[in-house]
């Protein structure tokens, strides 16, 4: 018998030496094989290489530290997405104030509390951009050249033209001589004073172009729109759930605007501000839901986070690097537990909010406002992109709560007693389906 020499062999597998050469050759002698099994193994190479990287690489130490992510590129996106509070106070709790997570290829660096809402909102435009982060979102909806379309001057003096418009006098000019005089207001006086408007020229020799002012008017209507209609379906909801606190704004109302016949009499400006249930209310439900829950900027340069905010030693501080984008969130301020002693739910104490009115103020090109970065309670923003339609969305709150108080009872459907819960995919956080509210006309004696 002639000799044969001994086969090797996997000893774990029990495969040959021979066995695997011919595995090889029947896998590279079909180019269709070969394709398939690299689409196959790729996605997995990148994946664990991925890992391998987060959990075997020493991180950079001047950076904040990163949460960890399993799928490339997504990041955190999905947790992110399908409920922000629940992943920043998450994180919050596992890497402190400041960290950074991948959101589809950004890496998006968090500062949380009322530091880090100033070190956000506070920053230089030169280091936090706004207009880098927004502009491919907004330019498709309000057009070009307004708003994060334009240099930040530029945003501001358009910010400055509509918050004159939304000023108390120009109120006052529109109602005070009441409907008779205004429906004389036809295309003749319209011409008229487009007359005596020639007259003026732009104090830059630039006037405004047709479409920047479309386009202003569109920026107004949509940012006035979404936010109000949320805010209100919110107070709503909370009122027909919270009777006593409905029945105690209705009592207010007959009170300050009440008729002996059971009817009201149009509210005034000066008695809206006379309201010490509406308007805490209002206060209470935009703390509680903000239209906005975050904010971004695009980090321009390399920025220092302050020490007293977070720092990785004390003898050295964290670097947001350029090209990150940095993340401040207004609701995990408002629904901080160590501020608010019921900061998930309405309660009696809650009415009474936090107030900024003597805080710093500063002009950032469209008048003096309140600084407010460093406010826990921030629903309309702060800092030089703080909304300038404030005070006129509370008093467009207050109206339309106060209207359909007078008319109608609220309350839950039947067998519900808690309200929806956010709709997180909504770009104003809206409340989730269903979210119907049962009425009944009040009687009147």
């Amino acid at each position: 018998m002639a000799y044969r020499a001994p086969e090797l062999f996997d000893v774990k597998t029990g495969v040959t030496l021979d066995e695997k050469v011919d595995m090889w050759q029947y896998v590279t002698a079909s180019p269709g094989r070969t394709a398939l099994l690299g689409v196959i193994y790729t996605p997995i190479i990148i994946f664990v290489l991925n890992i391998l990287k987060q959990l075997v690489v020493p991180q950079d130490p001047s950076l904040p530290p990163e949460v960890f992510h399993w799928i490339p590129f997504i990041g955190s996106f999905i947790a992110y997405s399908d409920d922000p509070l629940n992943f920043l106070f998450e994180c919050r709790e596992k890497y402190g104030d400041v960290f950074t997570f991948t959101l589809l290829g950004r890496k998006v660096t968090i500062a949380l509390g009322v530091k880090g809402n100033n070190f956000v909102l506070g920053g230089k435009s030169t280091a936090f951009s706004a207009e880098d982060a927004y502009t491919h979102l907004t330019s498709p909806i309000f057009g070009k050249d307004v708003v994060y379309n334009v240099p930040n001057e530029v945003f501001m003096e358009q910010k400055k033209f509509v918050k004159v418009g939304l000023s108390t006098e120009n109120f006052w000019a529109r109602t005070l001589q009441g409907k008779e005089v205004r429906s004389g207001l036809d295309k003749s006086f319209s011409a008229l004073s487009n007359d005596l408007d020639g007259g003026f020229t732009p104090l830059n020799l630039i006037p405004l172009r047709d479409h920047e002012i479309a386009h202003i008017m569109i920026a107004l209507l949509m940012a006035g729109q979404h936010t109000s209609s949320a805010s209100s379906s919110w107070t709503l909801l909370h009122l027909a759930q919270n009777v006593e606190v409905q029945e105690a704004l209705y009592q207010e109302q007959v009170d300050h605007f009440g008729n002996l016949d059971g009817s009201f009499r149009p509210m005034t400006y000066e008695g809206f501000r006379k309201l010490p249930v509406l308007d805490p209310a209002i206060h209470e439900t935009l703390r509680m839901h903000p239209p906005i829950l975050s904010t971004m900027r695009y980090v321009r340069s390399d920025v220092p986070v302050p020490s007293t905010l977070a720092a990785p030693s004390k003898d050295s501080v964290y670097v947001v690097p350029k090209g990150h984008y940095v993340l401040a969130s207004a609701a995990v301020s408002q629904w901080d537990p160590t501020r608010w002693s019921d900061p998930q739910g309405v309660a009696a104490q809650a009415f009474k909010t936090y107030s900024d009115e003597n805080g710093e103020k500063i002009d950032y090109g469209f008048g003096a406002v309140s600084k407010g970065t460093e406010s826990p309670y921030q629903p309309f923003g702060a800092g030089r992109h703080r909304c300038i339609g404030e005070q006129f969305a509370y008093l467009q709150l207050g109206t339309v709560i106060s209207n359909i108080t007078h008319k109608v009872e609220l309350r839950l459907e039947d067998g519900i007693t808690e309200i929806p819960e956010h709709n997180y995919h909504t770009m104003i956080t809206m409340p989730k389906k269903p979210r119907n509210v049962c009425y009944r006309r009040r009687r009147f004696d």
